[in-house]
């Protein structure tokens, strides 16, 4: 049975859309790159992550094998990073730390950012004693130094990882529960926020289709730029002993276990230090492209369109 020409047409036409598309795609993703190279810091973050999911291919060696043979050993082709004082390999422990610092920070702003949004939008919505309520809930959250508060919950609960999302979910929630309430206010006094008011939509429906969306932008920039800062302080609290528990490998932890040798090997700290240099720097430069392409009010950072 032939092939009618029309239909042939049609999908030779669909196919050359299709990479047109693909095409156009890729060129706007290097014309951001070219115009802004913080975006660059975007494909670091992708390797760690591919890191962390495939640590088990990457890893050169057992991450809690010990070889009492080499212990505390420097630099060598076998043991790229040296061997911690336990005669671990640190290169397979530092692979493997990726995944608690990425896990705990992604969790941390999850929770923390979903809370924070939530108390927000309620306060700014339903006013009165609710607002009062939960701004009165913030401002107590907000009179403690946030990694003193961190400590001090993560201490009380108990050492471990899920405790740690805890403490650092809670100081993070005034941060997003302030920017929600602000965005919100701006948002209620829109005109068809009362027009869906007025012809009796849902709660629910005002809060999560019209309202959320336009709050959305200012929150990604936070949660962005709060990334950093929550691998930074879950590898402090780490290193205090409050975090992973040995013999888990976490970056804070071998810090910890490496600082007793800092006069005799210090190449035992490079590794963990340097990889916590790297996500923090490449979180808050990505962090900072982010907000300066969705800020609105900054016209001169929009990338144009290509057929300009």
């Amino acid at each position: 049975m032939a092939i009618p020409e029309n239909v042939s047409e049609e999908a030779q036409a669909l196919e050359m859309r299709t990479a047109q598309g693909r095409v156009s795609w890729l060129a706007r993703i290097m014309q951001a790159l070219r115009q802004d190279p913080r975006w660059w810091f975007a494909v670091i973050l992708l390797l760690l992550v591919l890191t962390a999911i495939f640590a088990p291919l990457l890893s050169p060696y057992p991450p809690l094998q010990y070889y009492p043979a080499i212990t505390a050993q420097g630099p060598s082709a076998a043991h790229p990073l040296g061997t911690d004082a336990l005669g671990r390999d640190q290169l397979s422990r530092i692979i493997y730390g990726t995944r608690i610092s990425l896990l705990v920070g992604v969790a941390t702003i999850l929770l923390g950012g979903v809370c924070g949004t939530l108390l927000g939008i309620l306060a700014a919505y339903f006013k009165g004693w609710v607002d009062q309520l939960i701004t009165m809930i913030v401002d107590a959250l907000l009179s403690f130094p946030s990694l003193i508060l961190a400590l001090a919950i993560a201490a009380a609960l108990g050492p471990s990882v899920l405790n740690l999302v805890i403490a650092l979910a809670v100081v993070r929630i005034p941060i997003y529960a302030r920017i929600a309430r602000g965005q919100t206010l701006q948002t209620v006094a829109l005109d068809y926020i009362t027009a869906a008011t007025v012809s009796g939509t849902p709660t629910w429906k005002i809060l999560l289709r019209h309202i959320l969306p336009n709050i959305t932008s200012p929150l990604l920039v936070q949660a962005t730029l709060s990334l950093s800062f929550a691998i930074l302080d879950e590898s402090l609290l780490s290193f205090l002993g409050l975090g992973a528990q040995p013999p888990t490998p976490e970056w804070g932890a071998m810090i910890n276990d490496a600082k007793t040798y800092l006069t005799s090997d210090p190449w035992m700290l490079l590794g963990p230090t340097l990889a916590i240099v790297l996500v923090v720097l490449s979180l808050n430069l990505l962090g900072d492209a982010v907000r300066d392409r969705l800020d609105p009010r900054d016209a001169a950072r929009v990338i144009a369109p290509l057929e300009q």
